[in-house]
């Protein structure tokens, strides 16, 4: 059984950084891009962050790009996204999720998702 579990969400002042993670299970972790996507109750969940199977390309939304940095380590099966200069409206509850192929922005073409995390940025 696959599992996604993301950690490390909390609050955060406007300004500081947060990094949360994803632990993965059930799967060649390795062999699956991952991605970060973040949602705001009432809204569309959203593309935030991806990287390819061995971490070498990486993807941003533009509204994190320069701010948001996606990484992984293959061997603890673990994706992270640090988050820096954060702002109030970096404000919602992020989820990873797993990726065999097509486009990396696209939230449906991901095969597996966790729970999510909550990250809450006051100003």
């Amino acid at each position: 059984q696959v599992q996604l579990v993301e950690s490390g969400g909390g609050l955060v002042q406007a300004g500081g950084s947060l990094r949360v993670s994803c632990t993965a299970s059930g799967l060649i972790f390795s062999t699956w891009r991952m991605g970060w996507f973040r949602q705001i109750p009432g809204k569309e969940r959203e593309f935030v962050a991806a990287i390819s199977l061995g971490g070498s390309t990486t993807y941003y939304a533009d509204s994190v790009k320069g701010r948001f940095t996606i990484s992984r380590d293959n061997a603890k099966n673990t994706v992270y996204l640090q988050m820096n200069s954060q702002e109030p409206e970096d404000t919602a509850v992020y989820f990873c999720a797993a990726q065999r192929g097509g486009v990396v922005y696209n939230g449906p073409s991901y095969e597996y998702w966790g729970k999510g995390t909550q990250v809450t940025v006051s100003s």
